[in-house]
């Protein structure tokens, strides 16, 4: 019996659904969109709304909570500074869940989960690095 339990459990250990929750949440603040399962949009739905809000403090305290689950500054760096202050208007419901069809094979209900508001999106500079190779002067001994 499941009396008292909360949550989603998805068929995985503890270390299993963290990591999925993790790369889920992770997914939807870089690309502000996933294309997942219902069952698994609507067991992250709540804890990406909790980061949001945790995000839209801007704390110094809340950066470092946010680092602890993420574990990557520029992550946090883009919940807080882009995501963040998109959302200032809103209390909650961050997130949206849209059906699309059913996977073929197991017949489960895919869906596009995606924020409300959507930041402006990045713009990935590469920095182009020249490598100097200087050859090795040959010194010849008579």
């Amino acid at each position: 019996m499941r009396h008292r339990l909360a949550g989603r459990t998805l068929g995985r250990n503890t270390n299993q659904r963290k990591k999925l929750f993790k790369n889920l949440i992770s997914a939807l603040v870089v690309h502000g969109e996933i294309k997942t399962t219902e069952a698994r949009a609507k067991a992250v739905r709540g804890v990406v709304d909790k980061m949001i809000h945790r995000a839209k403090e801007g704390s110094i305290a809340a950066r470092r909570v946010l680092a602890k689950f993420f574990g990557k500054k520029d992550m946090v760096n883009r919940l807080v500074d882009e995501i963040a202050p998109v959302m200032k208007d809103r209390t909650s419901g961050f997130t949206r869940i849209l059906r699309l069809e059913n996977r073929k094979g197991d017949d489960a209900m895919l869906v596009k989960m995606e924020l409300v508001v959507k930041p402006a999106p990045r713009v990935i500079v590469e920095k182009k690095v020249e490598k100097v190779v200087e050859t090795p002067k040959v010194v010849k001994e008579f």
